[in-house]
C-alpha cells in the first residue's frame, strides 16, 4: 500500500543508518517491521506471564524455531 507520510529529515536519515537501507521507503518498512515485532512480542511475554496460555505446549527450543 503506498501512503505520504511526513517524517522529519533527521529521524529519517536515523532509521535509514539504524536499518542500514540507503532508500528512504525501505527504511521505513523495516523500521516500522521491528516496531511491531518487538510489541508483539513484548504482549506474548506478558501473556505468559499472566498464565493466560495455561502449559504451553512448545518448548523454548520450538519456539525460537518458528522466530526463524
Amino acid at each position: 500500500m503506498k501512503i505520504t507520510i511526513d517524517i522529519d529529515d533527521s529521524l529519517l536519515s536515523d532509521a535509514m543508518k539504524l536499518t542500514g537501507e540507503r532508500k528512504k521507503g525501505p527504511a521505513v518498512v523495516k523500521a516500522a517491521s521491528e516496531f511491531v515485532k518487538r510489541e508483539m512480542a513484548k504482549k506474548f511475554g506478558h501473556m505468559l506471564r499472566e498464565g493466560e496460555f495455561g502449559d504451553y505446549p512448545l518448548t523454548n527450543d520450538e519456539i525460537e524455531a518458528l522466530d526463524r
